[in-house]
């Protein structure tokens, strides 16, 4: 029996809202949806995924970070796209989208490629260890949403404090910069930090931006700002396209997604970050943070 491609996973429930019918909970094969109602629905989501692209590319020009962290929660809440397909779509969309930033910032010598390199070195053999998990279970079972769900709701929750507490984060440690420990030692905890961002990453697609500047704040204090947020997103490269096609290979990716979110995201990029220049980080950043954590408790007990 087919299903309806264009519809997510939860065809059901995605039919139901979207044509009234309350009494729609379970996969509803195509051929009993009738015709005007479906294209309704292809229609709707045609154009809801470059509109999601831009302002979730708006975002991430405006703060430098949000792209998985706002990307796959939409997916899955508000397309209703199973969870592990939702990662999977969202790091191949990362990867390119962060490509296009790194190649801008590395221009204008704002990328520390050794730090950059030291976080690879963790995350890109946690990456490969946590996709061969990911193809050892069964990938469309409500237990596997369930977790990949809730452990995005936490990092989420994390991450916005993270951004919350950014500054406080950094002033920590140039109180702390010249201690000898701390210098002698960096470069290993940066590997084991990077392997951290990649367990999260490759299990739930955040984590790369919002929780990646923190701890580069933490373990390099004396970088400027600017240089934090380079390294971090040339970091986020490999990482991201690793992690996507891994995904890719195992059969979590949505290619048609994929396309049409970059068909929006790119010209938001384009758009905010124009506009990042005239409007103050103190008003964004805590709104962004409010937001992950409203979207991580929605995961959580959804």
């Amino acid at each position: 029996m087919r299903w309806s491609r264009r519809i997510s996973l939860r065809d059901g429930d995605t039919i139901a809202r979207l044509c009234g019918n309350r009494g729609l909970h379970q996969f509803v094969p195509t051929q009993q949806v009738r015709r005007g109602c479906q294209g309704a629905i292809v229609a709707t989501m045609d154009w809801l995924y470059p509109l999601s692209g831009f302002v979730v590319g708006a975002i991430v020009g405006l703060t430098g970070m949000g792209g998985g962290s706002l990307m796959t929660p939409l997916l899955i809440l508000l397309f209703g796209v199973h969870p592990l397909t939702a990662v999977g779509t969202d790091l191949l969309y990362a990867a390119v989208t962060k490509t296009a930033g790194t190649a801008i910032h590395s221009k204008k010598g704002n990328v520390d490629w050794r730090v950059a390199g030291l976080l690879a070195a963790g995350s890109v053999p946690a990456t490969v260890l946590i996709i061969w998990v990911l193809s050892r279970v069964p990938k469309q079972s409500p237990t596997t949403a369930t977790i990949i769900s809730m452990s995005m709701g936490v990092v989420l929750i994390i991450a916005a404090v993270a951004i919350f507490f950014r500054g406080r984060i950094r002033d920590y440690a140039l109180a702390r910069a010249d201690n000898p420990t701390r210098m002698r030692y960096s470069g290993p905890i940066t590997v084991v930090f990077g392997a951290v961002l990649g367990v999260l990453v490759s299990l739930c697609s955040v984590g790369a931006g919002a929780l990646g500047v923190a701890v580069l704040f933490f373990l390099y204090p004396r970088l400027p700002p600017v240089r934090i947020v380079g390294s971090d997103l040339a970091h986020a490269v490999p990482l991201t396209l690793v992690a996507g096609m891994g995904h890719w290979v195992i059969g979590s990716v949505d290619w048609s997604i994929v396309g049409a979110l970059l068909l929006g995201s790119l010209p938001g990029i384009s758009v905010g970050s124009h506009v990042a220049a005239r409007i103050s980080d103190r008003l964004l950043l805590p709104v962004l943070a409010s937001i992950l954590v409203l979207i991580g408790l929605r995961l959580i007990t959804s």
